[in-house]
């Protein structure tokens, strides 16, 4: 279904209730005394020159928007940060209800806008940086963007009440989140998946979460808060090498240019600032002094060709998102992943 136009002022209100309630607010006021300031100036100096006509014609243009301006923009934000704060504690109240109430039945009851709260509450209190996208309906696009550090995540949500999710929109939800370069995806829904679903999503760093499991993760949070990006079940940790010329955190990067197009290395998290590097098989050997947190023991790598192309593939490590510390063949060909146990048959 095509979106339906709105005019600027419309847009406004819109992209500003996405953000939190003070962050409208504070551009209410900061909108309000800038164009206040202006507004106060005269419309027309006293004297004009012939030939400054057209200058002062423009600064009394100016002049006359800013007066409107200084009312009208603020009124926008201070109504978006309502909106907002009126979302937020609908948010909680619906999660608030969800956790209070035994089984899972009450998320087939909801709307599939009360379902997408729901969603955006939890990993809110999760501990990630939550933005609604809203897919303009109940089937439609990338609903959720979280953020936590220079990571970003997509959450896709489909309240669907009397069909499990297939095979079909977990494909156009892997393209979408290697479109937008996204470090993992959550897909959630109120009902279950397909066979055919949870096998394509081996190996990617993607979490289907259907309603039971929703019920469950939202039932453990509620007891204890758990890491942003880890579900309920503890993962074991994933250390990472720290930078050789400034100490920072580093993380995995894929070079895409030169000799080494297509490897991944060790990127330092400050880039552009600093530009340290290391070698991926320096993860385990440089770097053991400073890591302190248990890793996972690797697989013995095997030469393993991809079921799809026939390129050789190699043993790497998810460093982040829902399958954080797990490892997986990759192939950089059809950039495509596959589970150690899979690969191995």
């Amino acid at each position: 279904m095509a979106r339906q136009k709105t005019s600027p002022l419309e847009d406004v209100i819109l992209v500003t209730s996405k953000l939190p309630w003070w962050a409208g607010l504070s551009l209410a006021m900061v909108s309000y005394f800038v164009l206040h300031a202006v507004a106060s100036r005269p419309v027309m100096p006293p004297t004009v020159a012939p030939g400054q006509m057209g200058d002062a014609f423009v600064k009394g243009l100016i002049t006359t928007l800013a007066t409107f301006g200084q009312y009208v923009l603020p009124f926008a934000f201070g109504l978006a940060a309502l909106l907002s704060a009126i979302n937020a504690a609908r948010q909680k109240k619906i999660y608030n209800t969800v956790a209070s109430r035994p089984g899972f039945s009450t998320l087939n009851e909801m709307s599939w806008e009360d379902f997408e709260r729901l969603v955006a509450e939890y990993y809110r209190r999760s501990g990630f940086q939550v933005t609604r996208e809203g897919g303009n309906g109940p089937d439609g696009g990338i609903d959720l963007i979280l953020r936590q550090k220079s990571e970003t995540y997509l959450v896709q949500c489909k309240q669907w009440k009397a069909f499990k999710v297939g095979v079909q929109p977990m494909r156009e939800f892997y393209g979408v989140m290697a479109s937008r370069g996204a470090a993992g995806g959550y897909f959630v829904t109120s009902g279950e998946y397909t066979e055919e679903a949870k096998a394509f999503v081996r190996g990617l760093n993607i979490e289907l979460v259907d309603g039971r499991k929703l019920r469950d993760m939202i039932h453990v949070a509620q007891e204890k808060p758990t890491t942003p990006g880890t579900p309920a079940d503890s993962r074991p940790a994933v250390s990472f090498p720290s930078c050789p010329k400034c100490g920072a955190e580093m993380k995995t990067r894929v070079a895409r240019q030169g000799a080494h197009a297509g490897r991944e290395f060790w990127g330092c998290t400050a880039f552009p600032k600093c530009n340290g590097t290391r070698p991926m098989e320096d993860s385990t050997g440089a770097d053991s002094t400073t890591s302190a947190s248990p890793t996972v023991t690797a697989p013995t790598p095997t030469a393993k060709s991809c079921p799809q192309c026939g390129t050789e593939m190699s043993l790497r490590q998810f460093q982040s998102g829902p399958q954080s510390g797990q490892y997986f063949y990759g192939c950089i060909s059809c950039k495509k992943g596959w589970p150690v146990e899979s690969a191995a048959s």
